[in-house]
């Protein structure tokens, strides 16, 4: 059995034990992004399973049409808007998922925030270069965290702030103040939280209704002296406007762990700004969560083997 795993950066691949799938196997750990085309079509004919690595790869109905070979399709996460399912599905080809966390996302969001808050890379670059501090930070405790979405990685985030001592506020389409009570937060409207937030940070679900939801309007109601910070999708922002508003120092500063094109195409205007942090979409990328996703993925193989496969995506 040929086994492709996609996008496996970090080559965890090949440490895994890969014994308990029933068959022999051929492992492939693909350690670079390769974008959908021709390439991605040619590298991943002839494979019987393809993992995919979170949304790191689309993989749509034109894709998996020229994928003959290809009959399951593991997917790391209980869910896969990179993935056709449907599609997956009409050309008789399995398509599983894993459990996974989200307090690492929960903990990357706060690394970003104080990151950004305490200019981290900068006085890091700057003692390494022989000189000594240069920067003002500036306090969380009494300042005030804007959360566009408030479920469960939402919800935590809005804990930690507490913690620190900040005025947490929250607004999502559907949020109530009885849900908004119980985070122990305070909901308010849309404009409202872009205008008075300290820190805005954006925890919603990418679709057709979010797409875009922090354009010129939004970003032009927030404080000069805030921040906004995104480890959702990068879709929820629209990347021209945000480059513009930090530009111009509209607002301070951002902090991205997500982008519209990932990787994050070299040259991006965003990598050229003084005033952003960013990394490359890393909220899950942790021991424990890759612990689960590989001892999952190795799961989903081996029932697929016996004819009993688990964890099933369905359109």
């Amino acid at each position: 059995m040929r086994i492709a795993v996609l996008d496996d950066y970090q080559r965890i691949a090949d440490t895994v034990d890969w014994s308990p799938i029933p068959r022999a196997t051929e492992i492939t750990s693909l350690r670079e992004h390769i974008a959908p085309g021709p390439a991605l079509v040619e590298t991943l004919a002839g494979y019987e399973v393809v993992v995919a690595m979170r949304e790191r790869t689309p993989i749509d109905a034109t894709l998996l049409s020229q994928l003959p070979a290809l009959k399951l399709l593991v997917t790391t996460g209980p869910f896969n808007a990179a993935i056709d399912v449907a599609a997956a599905q009409a050309l008789g080809i399995t398509v599983s998922g894993t459990g996974g966390a989200v307090t690492p996302t929960v903990e990357h969001t706060w690394a970003l925030i104080l990151g950004l808050q305490r200019h981290l890379v900068a006085e890091d670059q700057r003692i390494r270069s022989g000189l000594w501090q240069s920067t003002v930070g500036t306090d969380l405790s009494g300042a005030t965290l804007g959360l566009i979405g408030l479920g469960r990685i939402g919800s935590r985030v809005a804990a930690i702030g507490k913690a620190f001592g900040m005025n947490v506020i929250a607004w999502s389409p559907n949020l109530t103040d009885e849900r908004a009570a119980g985070a122990g937060v305070t909901r308010v409207d849309r404009d409202a939280l872009f205008a008075q937030s300290d820190v805005v940070s954006l925890h919603m679900v990418l679709a057709e209704t979010t797409r875009g939801l922090v354009g010129d309007a939004e970003l032009a109601a927030m404080k000069p002296s805030a921040i906004l910070v995104n480890t959702s999708r990068g879709g929820l922002i629209n990347e021209d406007a945000l480059v513009e508003a930090l530009h111009s120092k509209m607002i301070r500063g951002a902090a991205l762990d997500v982008y519209q094109h990932e990787p994050l195409p070299p040259g991006h205007p965003l990598a050229a700004l003084s005033n952003t942090l960013l990394t490359p979409h890393l909220g899950y990328v942790t021991e424990g969560v890759m612990t689960i996703f590989y001892r999952e993925i190795v799961e989903d193989i081996a029932a697929y083997c016996a004819g009993s496969p688990v964890r099933l995506l369905t359109a």
